[in-house]
């Protein structure tokens, strides 16, 4: 049986499940920011940046000057125990997939 180490290879379609919640906020920001990279959440992303950047930035004039209050971005993605998601491995998130690999589990997307 393959690890999750082995299945990490570039050029790749692999879905991987988070089996352990990660103790470090480094290791859950990490999975968080690769769980960023699926089709569905890119494109809610751009999304919300686009209304965050038409509709959402409140200006005060303080000084004299503009100043802009713009808003936090939207986390759409969480890192919870038996949340899954599917990525194509590339070789720039390679170090990062193996630096997290002790909380997900690996199998080759269908």
């Amino acid at each position: 049986m393959a690890t999750t180490a082995d299945l990490i290879v570039p050029n790749t379609d692999v879905t991987f499940t988070i089996a352990k919640e990660p103790s470090r906020p480094a290791a859950r920001k990490t999975i968080e920011r690769l769980m960023w990279m699926q089709p569905s959440c890119v494109k809610d992303l751009s999304m919300l940046q686009r209304r965050r950047k038409q509709k959402d930035i409140k200006y005060t004039i303080r000084a004299g000057r503009v100043w802009f209050d713009r808003p936090r971005a939207t986390r759409t993605a969480r890192c919870v125990k038996g949340e899954s998601f599917t990525l194509s491995v590339t070789p720039h998130i390679v170090n990062d997939l193996k630096s997290v690999a002790k909380y997900l589990e690996a199998a080759p997307a269908s």
